[in-house]
């Protein structure tokens, strides 16, 4: 099973927010999940909340992220803290 870190749309027409959550990769964009990582609004003040450990988690397990999870994350400084565990199991 590939898992991937994405986006779920959410939310009014015109006025979206999103959930970051690891998913199958076969599953439709607004399917099923398997845990939810954070959410994202972009429209108006842009929040972002993301669970670090549980992110961190997907992460170490092989997960893949898409390239906007992958800026909302590197913005958080997470991909930098997944960075220096993998140098760190490498030693």
């Amino acid at each position: 099973m590939a898992v991937k870190i994405r986006l779920t749309r959410m939310g009014a027409k015109k006025r979206p927010t999103y959930r970051i959550v690891a998913t199958d990769s076969r599953r439709p964009r607004d399917g099923q999940y398997i845990e939810l990582i954070g959410t994202y609004a972009p429209v108006g003040e842009c929040k972002v909340n993301i669970k670090e450990e549980v992110a961190l988690k997907w992460l170490n397990e092989g997960a893949i992220p898409t390239d906007t999870v992958r800026s909302l994350f590197s913005k958080a400084g997470i991909m930098k803290k997944f960075a220096e565990s993998k140098e760190k199991k490498d030693k």
